[in-house]
């Protein structure tokens, strides 16, 4: 019998473990969010009406685009900082300053992006 492991979402967000459980799981959530947002705006283009009107308010909220674009920006970021480790395998000694690097690439580029879409979503 293999191990049970039966820990739930809640759980493992609450893990105080290394930061590479972190972006692990951030990765994941960005590629979904990704595919939601390719999802919604494939059918909002074949769906008309009332429905396909729905679906352009939602990929146009400004929060939305803020999700999406924390969605990309992260998983970007993350995935190149992972195939710059795979392509220099004697780097991965540095994983942990390899991720506070990544993080430190990402905050202020998603923190101005976030700044202006909210500005331009208040009609400044």
């Amino acid at each position: 019998m293999g191990l049970k492991r039966e820990v739930g979402l809640s759980a493992g967000l609450r893990y105080k473990g290394p930061g590479g459980y972190l972006t692990y799981i951030l990765h994941r959530i960005g590629g979904l969010g990704m595919a939601i947002f390719i999802t919604v705006h494939i059918l909002a283009s074949f769906v008309g009406g009332r429905t396909g009107g729905f679906l352009n308010g939602m990929y146009e909220n400004w929060a939305f685009q803020i999700f999406i674009f924390f969605c990309a920006l992260f998983h970007a970021i993350n995935g190149l900082r992972i195939t710059i480790l795979d392509l220099f395998p004697k780097l991965i000694e540095y994983q942990p300053e390899a991720i506070w690097i990544e993080w430190a690439v990402f905050l202020p580029l998603f923190g101005l992006s976030a700044f202006v879409i909210l500005r331009t979503a208040l009609g400044g």
